[in-house]
């Protein structure tokens, strides 16, 4: 029988057709092997490709994600996107990569990554019967804040400290640790989500007196590789009334020692607590001209009006502060300043570069550490600060500065309790103590004197 050239063409068309569909219908979906972390705010690309790298400019392709009652997070097919029955949250949020598509890329393009966007995906390929897909997961990844440690006073024969950390996603774990860097028992971590579904993560732990009495408090989330730490360091001092035996040996073991080996060793002792404080006096050259300055320059207030002074370089212009004569570029220093009963003061310290001239923000990124009263409310001045709430109101404040850990630390005198600490920056400039002595005409802010006492 004979062939016409006419129904050999009709073959070969037909042999073409079934080899194309045949082609079509042999590729596979492929994602990645890993999980695709992604950074709040920030846009993303969830990758998928068809193997071979065959058009999929007429095929139909879903991005859906799993477990969830309407799963559609992007929809092709007949060559456009149809989103009509996308999840609300993803709309104006997701598109496809449309010249990729004649290579085989069908990876989705998700702009400004939500908390919400966390799961897993599934990028599904269609033509005609015959379909493949991958499963994708997706990480959204938000670091939070500087682990804060706060000290709580004594309790269950040692001193308890409460360490948070805001801004999280996923939820961090907590881990205490010694000096050594032993995992500590403590309690269970206490969480909470903000409206932005980020985690908040506290947790206390009782410690007692090791050689150093350092401790860290470490904040991970392995699921996205991030970690932050804080150390703090608790002076020695703090443990004895948590343990009064201590004191009670202390006393007999210093008696002993003054009987046998005699003045000599309270004379070095006198000199090595000379060294650990610091005589601080009012620079009146850098005191803002409504301060007013007693003679021996140990106490500050505010007066109603501006004296007329010289504007030198060193002198507050905006802010009604002065600082201390003395500054210091190492070492640790230690000063007391009596608040009695004002309701507004501020305490601590500043680098030698503060802005002099103008306001600022109150805060470390501007080269102040302090703590303040505005009322009732005793705030640490972080970013944002950080609200306290203290049992006792200290009418003695003591400032503690160890200028190579870059540790700032305040304590009520009266209970020996620490309130706040900073803890964890480098200083690289002079620092200066920093008084800002409250409302006009209220009592002033007392420099202690300098006692000796063991």
């Amino acid at each position: 029988m004979k062939i016409s050239w006419f129904q050999c063409l009709c073959l070969i068309l037909l042999l073409l057709q079934l080899t194309t569909v045949s082609t079509l219908e042999s590729f596979e979906v492929l994602g990645p092997a890993d999980p695709v972390v992604a950074v709040l705010g920030e846009d993303v690309v969830l990758p998928c490709y068809l193997k071979p790298n065959i058009s999929a400019v007429d095929l139909h392709i879903e991005w859906l994600r799993v477990h969830t009652e309407d799963p559609l997070v992007h929809l092709y097919r007949d060559q456009e996107d149809r989103n009509e029955k996308q999840i609300a949250s993803y709309r104006g949020r997701t598109s496809l990569f449309s010249e990729q598509l004649k290579n085989g890329n069908v990876s989705l393009k998700l702009r400004n990554a939500q908390v919400s966007d966390n799961g897993e995906y599934k990028c599904l390929v269609q033509s005609g019967k015959f379909y493949d897909d991958s499963s994708i997961e997706v990480h959204i990844k938000v670091v939070g804040t500087q682990p804060v440690i706060s000290n709580e006073g004594y309790k269950e024969g040692g001193i308890s400290l409460v360490c948070e950390s805001k801004g999280w996603f996923p939820q961090p774990e907590v881990v205490w640790m010694d000096s050594e860097g032993h995992s500590l028992p403590a309690g269970h971590t206490e969480t909470h989500t903000d409206s932005m579904d980020l985690f908040t993560v506290r947790q206390r732990v009782i410690v007692e007196e090791t050689e150093n009495n350092r401790f860290t408090c470490r904040v991970r989330q392995q699921q996205i590789n991030e970690m932050k730490e804080t150390i703090t360091n608790i002076p020695g001092e703090m443990f004895h009334r948590a343990h009064p035996w201590k004191v009670t040996f202390a006393v007999i073991f210093s008696l002993a020692a003054v009987c046998i080996i005699g003045c000599s060793v309270l004379i070095h002792r006198f000199v090595k607590l000379r060294k650990k404080r610091v005589d601080v006096t009012l620079d009146p050259d850098t005191a803002h001209p409504q301060l007013v300055l007693s003679d021996g320059r140990k106490q500050v207030r505010r007066g109603d009006t501006k004296q007329e002074l010289p504007d030198n370089p060193d002198r507050f212009k905006r802010r009604i502060s002065v600082l201390g004569k003395e500054g210091f570029s190492s070492g640790r220093h230690y000063w007391e300043v009596q608040v009695g009963e004002k309701t507004d003061w501020t305490l601590g310290v500043a680098r030698e570069s503060i802005n002099r001239k103008e306001y600022f923000a109150l805060n470390p990124n501007n080269g102040l550490w302090a703590l303040r009263l505005i009322g009732n409310k005793y705030e640490a001045c972080t970013d944002p600060p950080v609200s306290l709430n203290l049992s006792v109101k200290p009418k003695k404040v003591g400032v503690f500065v160890d200028y190579e850990e870059g540790q700032v630390s305040f304590y009520s005198v009266e209970d020996k309790s620490r309130i706040y600490t900073f803890t964890g920056y480098k200083f690289t400039e002079k620092l200066y103590p920093y008084f800002w002595p409250g409302a006009p005409n209220s009592a002033p802010l007392i420099i202690s004197p300098v006692i000796y006492t063991d």
